[in-house]
């Protein structure tokens, strides 16, 4: 079974932040590949968030998730999968606007973000599928419902 180790930088004040064991189980859940690798996953506010969108993605606003996959140079292999930056007031403001529980929508962003890392995407209507599917399956072995329907999704006891 192969390891993710994951760093977490928390550059926010922001409150109802999920706990480093919850960000770690679910970052280790997204985890698809046979070899181990290691992960910063960096919480920011709106601020951050909208600058490195800019400036990466050319869009001027915050966004829940960006992902930068880590691309060695030729001949150097180091188990890097890359970087992760998620930021918490859009999550807030996502899961309020999809009747989410803020757990469940960390959970979602935070697998989502990792998918990404290992090559996933969504943007053709076949990949989109793919990811999804992955994403939902996922979620519910952690207990988490559908994060594609609008009702309530709650964590399972």
């Amino acid at each position: 079974m192969s390891q993710l180790i994951v760093d977490i930088q928390r550059a926010t004040d922001a409150g109802d932040l999920p706990t480093d064991d919850q960000l770690v189980r679910w970052a280790q859940a997204g985890w698809q590949q046979t070899h181990d690798s290691e992960v910063t996953l960096r919480l920011v506010d709106d601020t951050e968030s909208r600058s490195l969108n800019h400036q990466y993605r050319g869009k001027d606003r915050p966004t829940n998730v960006l992902s930068f996959p880590f691309e060695a140079p030729a001949g150097i292999t180091v188990p890097l999968a890359g970087d992760l930056v998620v930021c918490a007031p859009v999550v807030a403001r996502e899961a309020t606007e999809q009747n989410k529980t803020t757990e469940a929508h960390w959970a979602h962003m935070v697998i989502h973000g990792l998918l990404h890392l290992q090559g996933y995407d969504h943007i053709e209507d076949d990949e989109a599928e793919v990811m999804e599917a992955l994403e939902t399956r996922l979620l519910a072995k952690l207990g988490y419902g559908n994060p594609y329907e609008t009702e309530e999704s709650e964590p399972h006891s």
